[in-house]
């Protein structure tokens, strides 16, 4: 019995906390920021909840633990084949440790390409990659230019 009460007891304290955490989110983005993927032929930006999204105005990168984030997203092109912006990479630097973190505001452009029919829907196409230009400085480590896949 106390097995069963306390997994009831997390699946409710998870589920409580799922519509805070979609709420902050959707309150982060300005109304006019096209967030939500209309019916169209062109391809989706796919993020952590699974949603398909056009021109975010923020994204997460690091679903995880949310240590790394692009802000101020500005979208000069989004199209069949790739998209173009520029705005924030924000990077936790987690000193001591990610709690006790802060961020830092790296200046990026953004390339979204490599569209492929999404495993989850196949008829929506979504980017598969992205690479982040630093315009600016950038987190230690890191080079000028960073390329990775995105989730499918």
């Amino acid at each position: 019995m106390r097995v069963h009460t306390v997994t009831l007891t997390i699946a409710f304290c998870a589920a409580a906390a799922l519509p805070a955490a979609t709420a902050s989110t959707s309150v982060a983005a300005p109304p006019a920021a096209p967030v939500a993927a209309r019916q169209s032929a062109g391809p989706v930006l796919v993020d952590c909840l699974w949603h398909q999204v056009v021109r975010p105005a923020d994204y997460v990168l690091a679903c995880g633990d949310g240590n790394s984030r692009l802000t101020s997203l500005h979208w000069s092109s989004w199209g069949s084949d790739s998209a173009t912006a520029t705005g924030v990479n924000a990077v936790n630097d987690c000193r001591p440790y990610c709690a006790a973190g802060r961020f830092h505001d790296y200046p990026v452009v953004v390339r979204l390409d490599s569209p492929q029919s999404w495993k989850k829907q196949p008829q929506v196409q979504h980017f598969t990659r992205m690479t982040l230009e630093y315009t600016g400085a950038r987190p230690a480590g890191f080079p000028r230019e960073v390329t990775f896949p995105l989730w499918n």
